[in-house]
């Protein structure tokens, strides 16, 4: 079907228009008359339409447009062709379809190779655990994608209650060394300590300890795993407190009226000791970015893992021995994130009115969320981890 609309009268189309060279045969066979080829329009029956010969011979007045359909339109139902009007006197109007409504297109998960795709893992943001009159622990996610530190505690040890272990490891390059770790370390000291030290006395559990860091990190190293992790230990033992460290994880005890005493000494790169050491075996320290780092690369000096700077970053730690006295109240240990902006007097000072005497109960867990909150608000942004030990219970 084709449809043509002629268009007389009109300013634009006229011949004499300054627009168009005047030229009759230019615009149509008639001066007066444009027609125009609609191929793909569709038009309601009328009986005004009915027969192109009428159309022509006597087109509207009143209208600029006049209509000459050379076929008659079919498929429309009797109710569209009263949307024309049927007498020549009245206006021909063609309403304008509607824009069809918004398509919903569900959104679909798309997969590859036929595996489809999993929901992402849920991030562990914190990590808390309590046993009344024991011990507390706290642990907060900084800004990292995830949270790289980790803990360890066992109690009763060999059923004898005044017998416990307990760690904090703080990872670098990822969690999986801290997670080692946390699931060995304790094993190898606890299982050293028996071989090694009789049940009279204490002679060799330095030798113990030792051997129980170093056999953690030789079973980490086989892992062919990267990344490693700092430590801090606390083995209670015949009435023994044992704390070794190995990095800037730290522990300090609050003695009578709550002076804080540092158990442990940060193994980094700006201790005069640990610089010799690292160049004596053939390795360099550089400033880098106001810290001191081993190789440009590491701000601590010692550790579990760190494959590639194995030969300076050692996992050998530093012990001390003392005996728990009534005058010892309890032992914060916590990752560098606490360190780093808490002095030592000022996490006994906030630790303490919530681990001693008072009208209340004790609430250590409170000391130990109020600890990594003061350091959120001083700017830290890695991850806390603060544990308390009462060492009322080991006496």
């Amino acid at each position: 079907m084709s449809c043509s609309v002629a268009v007389s009268s009109s300013p634009v189309f006229s011949p004499s228009s300054s627009l168009f060279c005047n030229k009759p045969s230019i615009l149509s066979p008639s001066p007066e008359t444009l027609t125009l080829s609609l191929a793909h329009s569709k038009f309601p029956s009328s009986s005004s339409l009915s027969s192109p010969t009428t159309a022509q011979s006597s087109p509207s007045p009143s209208s600029p447009y006049r209509f000459r359909l050379q076929k008659q339109p079919t498929g429309l139902s009797s109710s569209s062709s009263s949307l024309l009007g049927s007498g020549s006197g009245s206006p021909q109007t063609i309403l304008k379809r509607k824009r069809p409504g918004k398509l919903d297109i569900p959104v679909a998960e798309m997969s590859f190779a036929g595996v489809a795709k999993t929901p992402r893992e849920i991030r562990r943001d914190e990590l808390e655990e309590e046993r009344e009159g024991s011990y507390s622990v706290y642990c907060k996610r900084g800004r990292r994608e995830a949270m790289d530190d980790r803990f360890s505690a066992v109690v009763n040890f060999h059923g004898d209650q005044k017998q416990a272990f307990f760690g904090v490891f703080d990872g670098h390059g990822g969690a999986k060394a801290a997670e080692f770790a946390a699931e060995n370390l304790d094993k190898n000291i606890l299982e050293e300590v028996t071989r090694r030290v009789d049940d009279d006395g204490d002679h060799e559990i330095e030798e113990a300890i030792k051997r129980g860091y170093l056999n953690t990190d030789s079973e980490f190293l086989k892992e062919d795993v990267r990344g490693g992790s700092c430590c801090v230990t606390a083995l209670i033992r015949n009435g023994n407190l044992v704390v070794s460290n190995a990095g800037d994880c730290r522990a300090v005890m609050s003695s009578a009226g709550g002076l804080a005493k540092a158990l442990t000494s940060d193994h980094r790169p700006s201790r005069e000791d640990e610089k010799n050491r690292i160049e004596t075996l053939g390795g360099y320290v550089d400033l880098c970015h106001g810290m001191w780092r081993v190789h440009g690369s590491l701000a601590v000096s010692r550790g579990i893992g760190d494959r590639h700077l194995k030969q300076w970053v050692i996992a050998e730690p530093e012990t001390k021995i003392l005996q728990i006295k009534p005058e010892h109240e309890f032992v914060i240990l916590a990752s560098d994130g606490l360190w780093d902006k808490v002095s030592n007097q000022e996490a006994v000072d906030i630790a303490r009115p919530f681990c001693i005497g008072g009208m209340d109960a004790p609430k250590p867990m409170m000391a130990c969320k109020k600890l990594v909150e003061l350091s959120v608000s001083r700017g830290s942004i890695d991850d806390i981890s603060v544990m308390l030990i009462q060492l009322g219970r080991y006496i």
